[in-house]
């Protein structure tokens, strides 16, 4: 009988199988070279070599530490921001969203153009209170969901409510326009 081992004993083995191939060698370091005045190989820098990028993130790090507050709690104040605050990923799909709104009003009014049917400018018109409803809603973020702004959470609900009542009138006015051209071809 051979001592051959089960596959899930060397599967989950500690021991690695010995293939024939040499062990693994990290390659050698590399030294930066010194650069001297001098073209003479032989002759040693007097001083080590600090690359430029180094220089500059030292210089960078010292402006940094001689303009920072000199006491944590004054960073704190330089630093923080509220507990609500939004996030970058949540300003990005706040802004992202009012661009595309903005896009799809222009791409509605071009093809009410192209098309001819006017009630699709009609559309386009129905979108802008909603549209002044997103402003609000970034306005009231901007500024940390202030208190003092709460009005624009109401006004948003308002224009929320008006701009679903108008775009649901528009879209009944494309339905009854697209009814009336294809009743008269």
């Amino acid at each position: 009988m051979s001592a051959t081992p089960s596959p899930s004993a060397t599967l989950f083995s500690t021991r690695r199988p010995n293939s024939g191939a040499p062990p693994y060698q990290s390659p050698p370091l590399l030294r930066p070279r010194s650069f001297s005045s001098s073209n003479d190989p032989n002759q040693k820098s007097s001083s080590p070599l600090i690359p430029i990028p180094t220089k500059t993130l030292a210089l960078v790090a010292l402006i940094g530490y001689a303009t920072t507050p000199s006491s944590a709690s004054a960073l704190d104040l330089v630093l923080s921001e509220p507990a609500n605050a939004l996030s970058l990923p949540t300003w990005a799909i706040h802004v992202s969203s009012v661009a595309e709104w903005i896009t799809a009003m222009a791409l509605v009014w071009q093809y009410g153009e192209k098309s001819g049917i006017e009630s699709w400018k009609g559309l386009s018109w129905a979108m802008v209170p909603l549209l002044g409803g997103a402003f609000c809603a970034c306005t009231w973020h901007f500024f940390y969901n202030s208190e003092s702004l709460d009005f624009l959470v109401a006004l948003q609900g308002a224009l929320t409510i008006i701009g679903n009542s108008t775009m649901c009138f528009a879209a009944y006015r494309i339905y009854k326009s697209c009814q009336k051209s294809s009743e008269n071809t």
